[in-house]
């Protein structure tokens, strides 16, 4: 008799309504060549604060996604779904000519550049438009431009910022957001991201939200409080134009009922508001201590038509309750004096990845913050991340959730 054939696996269904539903699919990007780019002389201007250790920093990034996978999480990653997607021709078309145009590489080079990446297959083109390009790594271009630069010069940045995958997108409900980041280093992440959501056939058809031409707005401010409740930090990298953006947005497709605009430290220390606070249980957030007490809200809500009802600021944690409908949001009290508290926030201790309620995953060099965590009731799966924290991002930061199960 012969045996009847596997079933094929269930795909999960892409959606996001709450940052601590079970989380059954995320997508990563394992540290690659892009990293090797960085050099003393332009790690400040591509957003890193030391140089990383490429080999560790890829040993703790697999040592990361094996954690989800033993947590039955679904592991996609950013390359291998660029390098999919440019198979499509017309993915293909779109990413060249995206990646090309601007007034920086001159008819000369842009012309060279068409026929020299036309020759590239899918994955070497997937890897240079990650990695970036240099004149070095050309040939003879009859150009002025490659004529005035040195060899180590790039015509095609790297983006070595790619790590955080939770900036480039971030999904809302069933629907990606594809953001506007406010750095010029990262603006092209979102050109990948884009044509992945735009071309690939497991996200093809859906609608995107928002745009890399639009108002500034980037993955790691939006936080998902509860299913219709969004909080989105306003400092840094997301501008009050984003969130009002955003908001209509949301609201038009009923997405949401309510966005919190959240004011946060315009430094570096602080870029995104997942930075100081995140979510470890359906009622519970981690915060850093520092801040927990003067940080405050706006919220806003539909209004007639196009009109937008926006509320007097108070404090967060108030705002966050009622609309979430809940009697408090618990902040998880990190006991830390100033010094320590301020070292583990600079190190990501209030940047988890929650997998599901009362679990999370965060950087193993927050002791104290991981010890109060768990006296708090939160199992904290502890990962290494001395190279992979150079950039300043945690768990939560290199991973962007695509699906998760309601609560």
């Amino acid at each position: 008799m012969t045996a009847a054939p596997a079933a094929e696996p269930t795909v999960p269904t892409p959606g996001v309504a709450t940052e601590v539903g079970r989380l059954r699919t995320v997508m990563l990007h394992r540290p690659g060549n892009e990293l090797r780019r960085l050099t003393p002389r332009n790690n400040d201007v591509l957003l890193f604060d030391g140089l990383p250790w490429v080999d560790r920093a890829q040993d703790e990034h697999d040592a990361f996604a094996a954690a989800l996978r033993d947590h039955d999480v679904e592991v996609l990653y950013l390359s291998e779904l660029l390098a999919q997607t440019l198979e499509v021709p017309e993915a293909r078309a779109t990413a060249l000519d995206r990646t090309l145009t601007g007034i920086r590489l001159g008819d000369s080079l842009r012309a060279y550049l068409e026929g020299f990446l036309g020759d590239h297959d899918a994955a070497q083109l997937a890897e240079v438009l990650m990695a970036g390009l240099a004149v070095a790594e050309i040939g003879p271009t009859k150009s002025l431009v490659t004529a005035l630069s040195g060899p180590e010069d790039f015509v095609i940045d790297p983006l070595p910022n790619l790590l955080f995958t939770r900036d480039s997108s971030v999904w809302v409900q069933d629907r990606p957001t594809v953001t506007s980041l406010a750095m010029p280093a990262r603006r092209r992440e979102t050109q990948l991201t884009d044509l992945i959501y735009t071309f690939h056939p497991r996200f093809a058809g859906r609608e995107r939200l928002h745009g890399s031409d639009l108002e500034y707005l980037e993955g790691g401010d939006v936080l998902a409080l509860a299913d219709g409740v969004l909080a989105v930090g306003v400092g840094e990298r997301t501008g009050p134009a984003g969130v009002e953006r955003l908001a209509r947005t949301v609201f038009e497709r009923g997405l949401a009922h309510t966005v919190l605009a959240v004011p946060i430290d315009q430094d570096r220390a602080t870029m995104h508001l997942d930075t100081i606070c995140t979510m470890v249980d359906v009622d519970a957030v981690v915060m850093y201590p520092n801040v927990a007490h003067r940080l405050a809200a706006v919220a806003v809500r539909p209004g007639d038509g196009a009109d937008l009802v926006i509320s007097p600021t108070e404090p967060f944690v108030d705002a966050a309750a009622k609309a979430m409908g809940i009697s408090e949001l618990r902040v998880i009290d990190t006991g830390l004096d100033p010094i320590t508290a301020e070292r583990e926030q600079w190190d990501d201790g209030n940047n988890t990845l929650a997998i599901g309620p009362k679990l999370a995953v965060a950087y193993e060099r927050n002791v104290e913050t991981n010890e109060r965590l768990e006296l708090a009731g939160i199992e904290v799966i502890r990962i290494a991340g001395s190279e992979l924290g150079s950039g300043r991002g945690g768990p939560r930061c290199m991973s962007c959730p695509i699906s998760r199960d309601a609560l």
